[in-house]
């Protein structure tokens, strides 16, 4: 669904008003290994006091979709252990997250699962990442927009959803590697374990 004027407008303001709250995660985000300007620069927010048709997300981490034209979505994302981990606007539809990335990147680009991931290889490791939210999501037209880097690289979680995941866009992606993290681990948590040095390597290796 493709916004009007007034909606990107709306959702620019929203994730405007709640990134200026962004201190209120400080602890959240420092035991990812993500520092308050690097959630700066990805534009991450907390809903302290939530506009109005946002009260179900309130105390939540607010997740923009940056687009060149604007904000065209919203999700947020629990900062505790309360469920649903994950919530979106009613009515929207799902995209890829991070899609400047595209714009970034040179030869070879990196997909990740969540924005959490997603946010660690491309703002905190420099290295140009575009993040599927939940791996139920994944679009056929995806692998168009993916077709033209001589490498694409899956950092796929270490659980069975990752695997699957790994194993049916390999079937989609030509020049696709997949980069399958420890069981039970993901990017993020690889990130803390071992730094921005386990992704490069790995990148490298296969680029040479």
């Amino acid at each position: 669904m493709k916004h009007s004027a007034s909606q990107r407008e709306s959702l620019t303001r929203a994730a405007k008003y709640y990134h200026s709250a962004i201190h209120e995660a400080e602890e959240y985000l420092a035991e990812r290994g993500i520092s308050l300007e690097q959630a700066r620069q990805a534009r991450l927010g907390v809903v302290l006091d939530p506009l109005t048709g946002h009260e179900a997300y309130s105390g939540r981490l607010s997740i923009p979709y940056l687009t060149r034209s604007g904000v065209v979505d919203l999700r947020f994302r629990a900062l505790g252990d309360e469920e649903p981990r994950y919530m979106g606007l009613s009515g929207a539809t799902t995209r890829l997250y991070n899609v400047g990335a595209f714009f970034r990147a040179g030869s070879y680009i990196c997909i990740a699962e969540g924005e959490i991931d997603t946010i660690t290889l491309d703002v905190v490791c420099n290295l140009p990442a575009v993040g599927v939210p939940g791996v139920n999501n994944w679009k056929k037209h995806y692998t168009r927009l993916l077709a033209d880097f001589d490498n694409v690289f899956l950092f796929a979680d270490g659980d069975n959803a990752g695997h699957e995941f790994a194993k049916s866009l390999a079937r989609e992606l030509s020049g696709l590697t997949v980069i399958q993290m420890p069981e039970g681990e993901d990017v993020n948590s690889m990130y803390r374990q071992e730094g921005p040095d386990f992704f490069k390597n790995k990148i490298a290796s296969v680029r040479g």
